[in-house]
């Protein structure tokens, strides 16, 4: 029990103590499977793929003398691979459009072959969600094809418990499909990813990184700077996991309540996302807390980031009601804040795993003296309407895509609505942060869109947003069309005591 992962560290035992080519190699050998199908789903494309694969061996041989013996490589590796590859994607703001069919319920379909179109596009997401033993439990299990008994061994549990793991790491995947559309059964999800997860990696690219990973500096362009950014944030979440919090919610008349009862801390820095790297992965590695403080940027720096489920969120240098935005989950361009208030700059962060948003809401009571309520005023709107059907702007979606970006004359989605309530958002969301005012939706276009438009960004020269408002014809197909009309928004005011 347990010897292919002795085998595995003694491998890089040997590697780190005297720089064997030959143990790098069959590490190579072993895993290189299991890495680039990691990345080309991320990434979709071979040329990445192999790059961000190549990079991932080169992290390796440099962490190679800091891994602890109990490490299960494959695990640590599939982890690697996802952040190498995620910091990929945000440095070249790249987005790899891959064909694939509408996004729709399996229904009764039970062939891994068939389900696995539709789970592929969210497994790694999926697995990111997991924690390190759950998700340790499938790599083994099901992308590396393992017995239960070699399972139990490299994990250092029995066989009953490491079937227990497995079988609790299995309904947590199963679940985050379900919300997802999917319906998939525990037997037919597992069929699918022991079948399909792990595919093989080009014929000629593990004797390629057996030369290149081994001399730990031979990696240059590109490579360089994405390995040097990815171990920075491996030290970073390193240094994270000594926080130990306890975190209590209570129910009080039938009003949640959530208390950060205690927050015990290592590091120096108690503040370290406080950065003007900003990020939705440094939100979703953040130890759980809820604070409000003066920005550290001046005005230099803003950003705003949330976790893909949105619950939860942090940012930089931002205004009152961005806060607002994330603590009440409230469009926008729907947030009436005090005069002068707007004027004012702060850090925050939200992350705790439950109740997130009433928390911050105290927060905004107890640090700014104000609450939310609901009003409804006549406002000046923008209504959105199609001007222009079958815009070449609006594609069908991309599968089970997160992503949703906008900055620097550009916004993106990946599988989006053009409006969306509960939780906002879509296209329209967009506008109305961008626009500062409510956005109504009469296009009746109801489905998902992948949308990429660009606009020449003008900043204060172009006041009342002509270009913005021109892509969105000329590419989208869509018309801003000024008007007035009763709006629910919600008001800050002064709490009372």
């Amino acid at each position: 029990m347990g010897q292919m992962q002795t085998d595995d560290m003694a491998l890089v035992r040997e590697f780190a103590q005297s720089g064997s080519d030959a143990a790098f190699a069959e590490l190579v050998r072993r895993h290189v499977n299991l890495v680039y199908s990691a990345t080309i789903r991320r990434l979709g494309n071979t040329h990445d793929a192999e790059e961000v694969t190549q990079a991932v061996f080169i992290i390796l041989a440099r962490k190679a003398s800091t891994l602890k013996p109990a490490t299960v490589l494959s695990g640590w590796l599939y982890q690697t691979a996802q952040l190498t590859a995620a910091n990929h994607q945000r440095s070249a703001f790249r987005r790899h459009h891959r064909e694939q069919e509408a996004f729709m319920q399996l229904g009764q379909e039970s062939e891994p072959d068939n389900s696995w179109r539709h789970l592929s596009p969210l497994l790694d997401e999926a697995m990111t969600g997991l924690g390190q033993k759950d998700r340790d439990a499938i790599v083994l299990r099901f992308f590396e094809n393992r017995t239960v008994l070699e399972m139990a061994g490299a994990l250092g549990l029995g066989e009953a418990a490491a079937q227990k793991r497995v079988n609790r790491a299995t309904e947590k995947l199963r679940k985050f499909f379900l919300k997802r559309g999917v319906q998939v059964s525990a037997a037919s999800l597992l069929a699918s990813i022991g079948s399909n997860a792990v595919q093989a990696a080009p014929s000629d690219l593990a004797s390629k990184l057996a030369a290149t990973a081994a001399a730990k500096s031979a990696a240059g362009g590109s490579t360089l700077p994405l390995i040097k950014s990815t171990l920075k944030l491996m030290a970073w979440t390193k240094a994270k996991s000594a926080i130990v919090v306890g975190v209590a919610v209570l129910l009080t008349a039938g009003t949640t309540t959530v208390a950060v009862k205690r927050i015990e801390t290592y590091e120096t820095d108690h503040y370290g996302w406080r950065s003007d790297k900003m990020n939705s992965d440094l939100v979703a590695r953040t130890a759980p807390q809820v604070k409000i403080l003066p920005t550290m940027f001046g005005n230099n720096v803003s950003g705003l980031s949330s976790t893909v489920d949105a619950r939860k969120w942090g940012g930089v240098g931002v205004g009152l009601r961005d806060i607002a935005w994330a603590a009440y989950n409230w469009r926008p361009g729907r947030i009436l804040i005090p005069p002068g208030a707007a004027r004012r700059r702060y850090d925050f962060i939200s992350t705790l795993p439950q109740d997130s948003g009433k928390a911050l809401q105290e927060q905004i009571k107890k640090v700014l003296g104000l609450v939310g309520r609901r009003e409804t005023r006549d406002m000046d709107v923008l209504v959105v309407r199609v001007a222009r059907p079958n815009a070449p702007g609006l594609k069908p979606p991309i599968a089970g895509s997160g992503d949703d970006w906008s900055g620097n004359g550009q916004y993106y989605c990946g599988d989006r609505p053009i409006s969306r309530d509960d939780p906002p958002e879509g296209l329209t969301k967009f506008l109305e942060f961008y626009f500062n005012m409510p956005v109504i939706d009469e296009t009746g276009l109801t489905q998902n869109f992948e949308i990429d438009f660009h606009w020449n960004e003008r900043g204060t020269g172009d006041t009342y947003h002509k270009a913005l408002k021109q892509a969105l014809l000329d590419q989208l197909g869509l018309e801003l069309v000024p008007d007035h009309r009763p709006v629910e928004m919600l008001v800050l005011e002064k709490a009372q005591n």
